[in-house]
């Protein structure tokens, strides 16, 4: 029982050593934010599904809270199902790669 309990002990930190050796690279993010520019990109974008709502601009936004707002869609910590869709064909290096990139762009908050 112990032998179990030490493996996923360690099991449990060779996981997060990798998650932590993830690092946004933000011209790898360049090639993978085709599905966003279509919304986030658009100043005053109101979207229709599943409701209507104001789609927030998102660059110059914190790579940290657009890594914590993909993931929480990916685990459907959050729930709006475009988003959540997206974000679970994304992989951990995608989702830091698109926020570095987004948090290296220009904020544009001008809403129209």
């Amino acid at each position: 029982m112990k032998k179990i309990f030490a493996l996923l002990v360690l099991a449990g930190s060779v996981n997060a050593a990798v998650a932590a050796d993830i690092v946004g690279n933000p011209k790898a993010g360049a090639a993978k934010v085709e599905m966003c520019i279509g919304c986030h990109g658009i100043p005053g974008y109101k979207a229709t599904f599943p409701e209507v709502f104001r789609v927030p601009m998102i660059g110059g936004q914190s790579a940290k809270y657009i890594e914590n707002a993909l993931q929480g869609y990916k685990k459907g910590e959050r729930k709006h199902p475009s988003m959540r869709g997206i974000a679970q064909s994304l992989s951990d290096q995608d989702i830091a790669d698109v926020a570095a990139y987004y948090a290296q762009q220009p904020s544009n908050t001008a809403q129209k």
